[in-house]
């Protein structure tokens, strides 16, 4: 099944939970918070096979792009030897299709027998011993989105299955459930069967993005239970989607941004630099937007295959900071003008990240004026702030007191990423 047929999301929830099991766990259990599992303190870095691999099954005709143990310790491999394991890309993490057809004979979850020929659990060993993190897919409801075993009635077995095979992190879809009530609680029941393995697994909800269409999600509740959870649909090698990302990111960020924190982030989907859909400032953008916004930085390209630029974008360590802040604060479109964006994100030690976006794909590059006292309610220039050009290349663009102008220049879907630090 190819995922295009799947963004009916009201026509996927097809799932019935046992509410009698299900009270005794969640309600019986005054004030429980399931989450509080001490991860993704920041947010979670990797690469996820989904975007630039969808589910390709066929070995035959497709030996080196499948779905397979192959790809993933190829993946693993190249994770080390090409500095992504030292730039802070440390889940390795498979997507949908992995599985078999059916559950074993015990009511397990096993993986395709001839592309995973040794299972799930040898896989972890070999990405454990490159000193990275196995991440895993599921789904809350009767059927994968490509219609492979749900979790639904067996989310205690699937819990201890994945700690059992040594699984880092869960990315647990919302395909086939029929309710909202149903959808949420199979993700209450999945985080708390997570927690009671002892096992520590990030866990990654698509929980919001199923329930919007039948109302508007409850982020303070969906924060107690997820590590990182999606709210939109997928992202394409596209530039229409990551405009499409921001655009709602941003006519959002009222109900988003003050619940993403330490712990628990809003999850804009996968990083596609490094394909053949975005171009040179695009890719810029989606990367400078991502560390604004706090994002999981997943990638999904082939890393076999990566062009230079493009790799060192992504690795970009002075922007990874920006993404990785301990302050955890997400960022935040502050205005939108003549066709530019201005977006600030506050940072540890008083600094600020500002990105100013060129909205406008017709004619050529544009100045945007930025005066300096409109950034950020705490940016404090006195006597006077360093900023930093970060990208798209980098500069050091020296000192700047609270009452200067900003002369930006940016071209066509392009963004300049700024950083200001102010005096201690």
């Amino acid at each position: 099944m190819v995922r295009e047929k799947l963004y009916n999301r009201a026509q996927r929830l097809s799932c019935v939970l046992p509410l009698n099991v299900l009270g005794l766990v969640l309600w019986g259990i005054p004030g429980v918070r399931a989450l509080n599992n001490g991860l993704a303190m920041t947010p979670t870095m990797g690469w996820l096979h989904w975007e630039r691999f969808m589910c390709n099954v066929d070995c035959k005709e497709y030996p080196d792009s499948c779905v397979s143990e192959q790809l993933f310790m190829q993946m693993a491999d190249l994770m080390v030897s090409d500095g992504w394991k030292d730039a802070g890309y440390e889940y390795l993490c498979i997507d949908d299709c992995w599985m078999a057809a059916t559950r074993d004979s015990k009511g397990k979850l096993q993986a395709d027998p001839e592309r995973f020929p040794g299972g799930i659990r040898r896989l972890a060993n070999y990405v454990h011993s490159k000193g990275l993190k196995l991440g895993i897919y599921a789904d809350v409801g009767n059927k994968t989105c490509a219609g492979y075993p749900g979790s639904f009635g067996y989310y205690d077995i699937d819990a201890k299955t994945f700690a059992d095979w040594e699984v880092d992190l869960l990315k647990f879809d919302g395909c086939y459930c029929d309710s909202l009530k149903h959808l949420a609680d199979g993700y209450k029941y999945m985080s708390l069967a997570l927690n009671r393995t002892g096992r520590s697994i990030v866990y990654s909800c698509e929980w919001p993005l199923y329930a919007w269409p039948l109302q508007k999600p409850n982020y303070t509740e969906i924060q107690e239970y997820c590590n990182h959870w999606r709210s939109f649909g997928d992202v394409l090698d596209s530039w229409q989607s990551i405009k499409a990302i921001l655009d709602w990111s941003s006519s959002n960020q009222g109900t988003i941004v003050n619940v993403a924190g330490p712990g628990g982030w809003n999850d804009p989907d996968m990083l596609v630099i490094g394909n053949f859909g975005l171009s040179w400032d695009q890719q810029v953008t989606q990367m400078a937007l991502w560390a604004i916004m706090a994002a999981p930085l997943l990638m999904s390209n082939d890393l076999r295959h990566i062009n230079p630029q493009a790799r060192a974008l992504l690795q970009n360590k002075d922007v990874i900071a920006i993404n990785q802040d301990p302050l955890g604060k997400q960022g935040y479109l502050l205005r939108k003008e003549d066709n530019f964006e201005v977006w600030e994100r506050p940072l540890s030690s008083l600094s600020w990240a500002v990105a100013v976006r060129n909205v406008q794909e017709i004619g050529g590059p544009r100045f945007h004026m930025i005066s300096l006292f409109t950034l950020g309610k705490a940016v404090a220039c006195n006597p006077a702030c360093f900023i930093t050009q970060l990208l798209p290349v980098k500069k050091e663009l020296g000192f700047f007191q609270w009452s200067s102008i900003l002369k930006i220049k940016v071209n066509p879907t392009g963004t300049i990423l700024l950083q200001i630090n102010t005096p201690n």
